[in-house]
């Protein structure tokens, strides 16, 4: 097993003189990356951070996340990624219950207003907070954030003007990120990974994905803050290969790195490529390329795969989730366009092990019967973290993870996903529980009760609320709407909210349900919901 210290000291050994990334078209070796993670480590000592203390890092891609990242590893602390796009509910939430000493912000990045979402956060839920590391970069002034009683504010700059920390705590053991995932609960649980499931994972993407070939620049658009992201720039550095690194996804840049760095790898979701493909009328837009790992959220661009493949764009499709980590499986590059456009694919560690059961009866399945999908590997998480019932609930007696991901085993011993089993939804690229949506609409005080559903609203998938009101006759589905984006990050907030006289209902065996289906099928049937 491997920690995250000796894995900076691998990737830099394999990358020789190749920069480890490129960031607004300035390059970073691997030895100023491992310098700023030491000096940015002895900054965090000097604020009182150490071992299995959390650390928030509420920023976009850069440099200095990652250096945040390693530091946190060194000292033997936890990294809490916090999405740039979250708002008050959920800072607070994430902040609150990880229990984080320091929060890390880029205040006024694409105009976001942390300022006041942190003025807006319950004073209680940063009682525990001790510092606010502020980021700012093109020398522009410090932004200046809200008072917060008991907490003191840090320019990250001061922190990467310390003196490089000799002392090492890394543990491969350890936990050192935690990432927010949903299920059925109306919090957000926190996949907690150790040094070794990160940094072993990395290595062996790095052996089985062929991203140690000459020639391979790796663009990284995903947000590290999601397990996505951060596989994706964690496996590129265990390559030895270059990252041109994205702070944020945008359409015309991202083909503009294409030709500048001849990127030869990427990764993302449908609607990226559909974006890129979609900004050039070339018929073969990126000649460099060799392929791109993808995500299928958006039901609407189930031919993307197809239509990448006639401008010379092969798309792999892959597997993954919080709890066992992005490309946990994929399909070969080389494999029919049949095969390689579904997600699933083949273990990528050889330790790695599937099994499909039957929910009810508890069967375990052969290949090409349905069933969920269970899933266990040197990649998967240590616990829910300050929770252990869910985490009993999710990993059974032998290890293996219970998914909760419909699946069915292939002959070669990988396996086709085919969707949730439950109802939990994709939305913006990342995975939601409807009860967190839920839980927002139902504080308005017009509401009553609430079910909320995805459908394809727009092209996109979206979440539609359905509602019972005390007084329907007044109800105003704009301003629910409106109270629902003061709180939640915009691709959570509903698309529709339509006010019902009552639930479609059926009686079962273990009482009366809700029925999901016809709520999604009245969702898909409403005019002008985009």
């Amino acid at each position: 097993m491997t920690n995250l210290t000796e894995f900076l000291g691998i990737a830099a050994e394999r990358a020789g003189d190749r920069p480890a990334l490129i960031y607004r078209d300035a390059p970073v070796s691997h030895a100023e990356l491992a310098a700023a993670s030491r000096r940015v480590a002895r900054g965090l000592a000097d604020l009182g951070v150490g071992r299995g203390d959390r650390v928030a890092l509420w920023m976009p891609n850069a440099p200095a996340y990652l250096a945040a990242f390693f530091a946190c590893a060194r000292l033997g602390a936890i990294a809490t990624a916090v999405n740039t796009r979250y708002r008050a509910i959920e800072v607070g939430d994430i902040v609150g219950r990880s229990g984080a000493k320091v929060l890390f912000c880029w205040p006024g990045f694409k105009g976001i207003d942390f300022a006041g979402i942190l003025a807006d956060v319950d004073p209680a839920q940063l009682s525990g907070l001790e510092h606010l590391v502020i980021y700012g970069e093109d020398d522009a002034p410090v932004a200046t954030l809200p008072d917060i009683p008991g907490v003191k504010s840090v320019a990250y700059a001061d922190l990467d003007a310390a003196a490089e920390m000799v002392e090492d705590q890394a543990d491969a053991a350890l936990g050192c990120a935690i990432f927010t995932t949903s299920g059925t609960t109306r919090a957000p649980k926190f996949v907690l990974h150790p040094q070794s499931s990160i940094a072993d994972h990395a290595l062996e993407i790095a052996d089985r994905f062929g991203w140690q070939e000459d020639g391979v620049t790796i663009l990284q658009p995903m947000p590290f803050c999601g397990v996505f992201g951060l596989t994706l720039v964690t496996a590129a550095l265990a390559s030895g290969r270059t990252s041109v690194v994205m702070p944020f996804f945008d359409t015309a840049e991202a083909v503009r790195l294409m030709h500048d760095y001849a990127i030869t790898h990427t990764a993302g979701s449908d609607d990226m490529y559909n974006m890129m493909l979609g900004a050039t009328d070339d018929p073969v837009p990126f000649p460099k390329f060799r392929y791109g790992i993808f995500g299928s959220f958006n039901a609407a661009l189930d031919d993307i795969a197809e239509r990448a493949d006639a401008r010379g764009m092969t798309l792999v499709g892959v597997y993954g989730m919080s709890e066992v980590q992005a490309l946990y499986s994929h399909w070969d590059p080389e494999a029919p366009l049949s095969q390689r456009r579904m997600g699933g694919g083949l273990l990528t560690s050889p330790e790695a092990a599937i099994r499909v059961r039957d929910p009810e009866s508890g069967k375990l399945l052969g290949v090409g019967e349905p069933g969920e999908l269970e899933a266990r590997g040197p990649s998967q998480m240590m616990e829910y973290f300050l929770n252990p019932e869910a985490t009993a609930e999710t990993i059974t007696a032998d290890g293996f993870i219970r998914t909760g991901d419909l699946a069915e085993l292939t002959p070669e011993g990988g396996f086709i996903f085919l969707s949730r089993m439950g109802d939990v939804l994709r939305l913006g690229g990342f995975l939601v529980a409807p009860a967190e949506i839920e839980a927002r609409v139902l504080d308005h005080p017009s509401v009553s009760d609430v079910q909320v559903v995805g459908a394809t609203v727009g092209g996109r998938n979206r979440a539609v609320a359905f509602v019972l009101s005390d007084d329907a006759a007044a109800f105003d589905e704009d301003a629910v709407i409106a109270f629902c984006a003061a709180g939640l990050a915009r691709y959570k907030v509903p698309a529709r909210v339509v006010v019902l006289d009552a639930f479609p209902t059926t009686q079962s065996a273990n009482g009366i349900k809700i029925q999901k289906a016809k709520l999604r099928a009245m969702a898909d049937a409403l005019d002008g919901n985009g």
